[in-house]
């Protein structure tokens, strides 16, 4: 059995806020095997972000904390490790795309200076020259015309899908072993979305990378990973395999999401399915099940006590107590 790259174990993370901590992860487990690439979906807010943050050590500060659990990265416990071990590995062996690219460039600098940063710092004994031929190679390398023109250039002198393949190009500059993708389509149309995606995976090929990739578009996730991983309200409700998830889901959540998805067989202007009532704030999580709210299968049992995970098959698991019945 392949040992694993990452491998998260019961990750709590919280937030200081005026009403006390207030955890916005709860016990998620996961791990990613070296060249695999994971899928995190769930809807805006479930914690997915925040995982991803937590990882790399990124958490706004001081508000955001891990709260208890583990972040193993080939064996180094990052939650505890020192800082000076994180900035050797944040960039260089675990590097992460960011969901809005106009933001996470600096407006004021050029392109060549956001990219020389990353190999200055992780490769100190290069020369000016050295690095510029390394930024003009990883920006061809990621399908930008004319890189030394652009190396010239402010982020808002580029379009949204040419700013998101500078973004690009920094996270895969020292070549790490695990990508972090978070929405890397968002606000991009739906052409350079598929460009987008379609060179990230030619990217992670060549390089050998593992690949975690956060959205909540379910047809990302069906054409792009190995494995997913579904989280509602700060918790994991369901992990499996893309295909075994997409050809039974178990949990009512996840069968929710897929039912959500237009269809081409539907009639026009047919309403949508949707997932009836609201997520629980952080400040009033229920004990029991988060999704009973929601669920048409809640029962009482549900509602006092966190379902544990059930092992359907090998790889697939779901936190449900009534996986197995239908839903009406």
């Amino acid at each position: 059995m392949t040992e694993s790259l990452l491998a998260i174990k019961e990750l709590q993370v919280s937030f200081h806020t005026e009403a006390g901590p207030l955890r916005a992860i709860d016990g998620v487990s996961f791990s990613v095997k070296p060249q695999e690439v994971l899928g995190i979906v769930g809807e805006s807010g479930c914690g997915k972000s925040v995982t991803a943050m937590s990882i790399l050590r990124l958490l706004p500060k001081p508000a955001g904390f891990i709260e208890g659990g583990g972040i193993e990265f080939k064996g180094q416990d990052l939650a505890r490790c020192p800082s000076s071990d994180m900035f050797k590995i944040r960039g260089k062996k675990i590097s992460m795309i960011f969901q809005e690219p106009m933001t996470a460039l600096n407006p004021v600098y050029r392109i060549s200076r956001q990219l020389a940063e990353v190999y200055q710092l992780h490769f100190p004994h290069l020369e000016a020259q050295e690095i510029e031929e390394k930024s003009i190679q990883i920006l061809q390398d990621v399908g930008i015309p004319e890189p030394r023109k652009r190396l010239r250039e402010y982020p808002h002198q580029l379009s949204g899908g040419m700013r998101q393949r500078v973004m690009i190009a920094i996270a895969l500059a020292c070549e790490p072993e695990l990508l972090i993708a978070d929405e890397p389509t968002t606000a991009l149309d739906v052409t350079t979305q598929a460009q987008i995606l379609d060179l990230i995976h030619k990217l992670r090929h060549k390089n050998g990378m593992a690949m975690i990739l956060i959205t909540h578009d379910l047809g990302v996730i069906a054409e792009s990973c190995e494995q997913v991983l579904v989280m509602y309200a700060g918790k994991v409700v369901e992990k499996a395999p893309v295909r075994e998830l997409f050809k039974g889901p178990k949990h009512p959540y996840t069968r929710g999401l897929l039912k959500a998805i237009p269809a081409l067989s539907q009639r026009r202007k047919a309403p949508l399915a949707t997932i009836e009532g609201t997520v629980p704030s952080l400040a009033e999580m229920p004990a029991g099940c988060r999704f009973a709210n929601r669920c048409p299968l809640a029962d009482q049992a549900c509602r006092d006590q966190s379902p544990p995970a059930q092992e359907i098959s090998p790889q697939h698991f779901v936190h449900c107590y009534h996986w197995e019945k239908a839903i009406p």
